[in-house]
């Protein structure tokens, strides 16, 4: 397949009608890929992955398989969903492979980590701190509380992140998006730093504007793309002066971070929470 194909607005990378087998959800002809390494091996992820299958749609079936009206990737009129641009994948260098393709055994993104952060919708402001370049690792510790960024940054000094990349935006009803992605050596190196962040059954180190988080019980198992474990929280009532909603995807050497803020007593809304991470995670897949 060309890494130019074009994603219809709003659909994941796996549906998209002009797709190659090669993006397409693999079939029974498809050559098995080897076990994920990493955190699957640890307890907790075991714990977590349990629950979600508990509150997940009761399926394993893909998301190709959904209803349009059942994806939250794909626009709708009626439900919240933000109007996200036509999405590409990114061009790889001469000869590199995919992440997950045979041959790059340490799940390598070999596109640059900037072209793989999601656009903003229509309608949205952008962070003129986060607009879709390199952050400083102590830009990327602000996300987490103060009392808790040395342990944090001690995790970071570690693994040695290569890159740090993010963007954000503010929606009109005032939610904040904004999504992180970090990228090492290996996926070892990246599922190690998510195992030290404690992200499994919890969400692990708390979010600046998130005390209390548990398990969001309206992500389905569905929702799951190959190759990539997502971790998916809510902040708890009673909340503070917004709401919060957390995500921590593995995909490779990558780590994203995906959260939605909402300020004043009303949740922030979980359909475009879940858009925006179907539609991140089809870029890192």
């Amino acid at each position: 397949m060309s890494e130019e194909t074009a994603v219809p607005t709003g659909t994941a990378v796996a549906a998209g009608p002009a797709l190659s087998a090669e993006t397409a959800t693999p079939t029974a002809e498809a050559t098995p890929r080897k076990p994920r390494r990493g955190l699957r091996a640890v307890a907790r992820w075991t714990a977590a992955a349990v629950v979600f299958a508990a509150f997940g749609t009761g399926t394993a079936v893909g998301i190709t398989s959904l209803e349009r009206s059942d994806v939250p990737g794909l626009a709708t009129e009626s439900d919240g969903r933000w109007d996200y641009p036509e999405l590409s994948l990114p061009a790889l260098p001469a000869g590199s492979p995919r992440p997950f393709s045979a041959g790059n055994e340490a799940e390598i993104h070999h596109a640059d980590l900037r072209d793989l952060l999601l656009p903003a919708p229509a309608g949205a402001v952008a962070d003129e701190k986060l607009s879709g370049g390199w952050i400083s690792t102590e830009t990327f510790l602000a996300v987490y509380r103060e009392k808790d960024r040395r342990s944090v940054a001690g995790v970071l000094r570690d693994a040695v992140p290569r890159h740090i990349a993010a963007r954000g935006w503010t929606m009109p009803d005032g939610t904040a998006s904004r999504i992180y992605l970090l990228r090492f050596s290996s996926a070892a190196l990246a599922s190690r730093t998510v195992d030290e962040l404690d992200v499994g059954a919890s969400a692990g180190r708390p979010l600046a504007r998130a005390e209390t988080t548990d398990i969001d019980t309206t992500w389905g198992s569905a929702n799951e793309l190959e190759n990539l474990t997502s971790f998916v929280f809510t902040e708890q009532a009673p909340f503070g002066a917004e709401h919060v909603r957390q995500a921590y995807t593995l995909a490779g050497d990558t780590v994203a971070l995906v959260v939605h803020e909402r300020p004043g007593k009303r949740e922030a809304a979980h359909v475009p929470f879940q858009q925006t991470l179907i539609l991140q995670n089809q870029l890192l897949a």
